[in-house]
């Protein structure tokens, strides 16, 4: 089965969908497809399906929807003698699982790519950290299970996954500024910018690359539209590490105050 998780939900057997069109059987699929190949317990499901409002009837009503998804899954199987319905969605002790071969679903991908490119960053080799993070990104076609009605435990998940986004993106561009692109970034960095306008850390990549490509005036820009929105928004000033960055910007020389913030992102 091929599971897309980054974008709209898509789930796949065969080429045939297996998505269902109800609200809560597809709730039920997408967070057993975030954690294929783990159990679920039947309380996590039951609460993601119903809250904090679980009815009385919600374990005879959630083995419904588990033989909705079974049948689903029948049909796509279309009579295949060596595979059945239940070795993909699995009964456990307590829950259940969905059986998917590994590199079938595009969140755990993400997951592995970005590891991976995380730890070529950490170990210097930022070629290899921008190729891994950039191909980990890729596999983003929208927000983390966009068409998917998302309860307490499915929010928490597409959080996180979003969350990861933003760190992988923020750590590929760090590479490409090590790798001297500072002019390929600029377009990209600019869009971050306007919409995180409170993510310092889009805001001192910008301003580095703004710096390093003569733009040095930009970068003051850059730096008192961030600072603006901080003191709009949440009655803050900018962290000491981004006034560093901007006094040393000011200076007209601002190599030393560069790799203190460089080191910082790369924290």
């Amino acid at each position: 089965m091929d599971i897309q998780i980054l974008g709209s939900l898509a789930a796949q057997e065969r080429g045939v969908s297996v998505v269902p069109s109800a609200a809560k059987p597809r709730q039920l699929l997408a967070l057993l497809a975030l954690h294929a190949d783990r159990v679920v317990s039947v309380p996590t499901l039951m609460e993601e399906i119903w809250g904090e409002c679980i009815p009385r009837s919600a374990s005879t009503t959630l083995q419904t929807y588990i033989l909705q998804l079974r049948r689903r899954l029948t049909a796509a199987l279309d009579g295949d003698p060596r595979r059945d319905a239940k070795d993909i969605l699995v009964t456990r002790f307590g829950g259940y699982l969905l059986q998917v071969e590994p590199g079938r679903v595009d969140a755990h991908e993400f997951d592995r790519l970005a590891a991976a490119g995380g730890t070529a960053f950490e170990l210097g080799d930022h070629r290899a950290a921008s190729d891994l993070l950039r191909r980990a990104l890729g596999l983003w076609q929208g927000p983390a299970l966009v068409d998917v009605p998302a309860g307490s435990v499915l929010e928490l998940e597409v959080l996180r996954l979003n969350e990861q986004r933003t760190t992988a993106l923020e750590r590929r561009i760090e590479a490409d500024l090590r790798l001297g692109r500072h002019a390929e970034v600029v377009p990209e960095l600019r869009v971050l910018a306007a919409r995180h306008p409170l993510h310092e850390g889009f805001c001192a990549q910008l301003m580095r690359a703004l710096h390093r490509t003569g733009g040095s005036w930009r970068a003051l820009e850059a730096y008192q539209r961030l600072r603006g929105s901080l003191v709009r928004e949440l009655g803050l000033e900018p962290s000491a590490a981004l006034q560093d960055l901007h006094r040393a910007v000011l200076s007209g020389d601002p190599d030393s105050a560069l790799r203190v913030a460089t080191a910082d992102r790369a924290r």
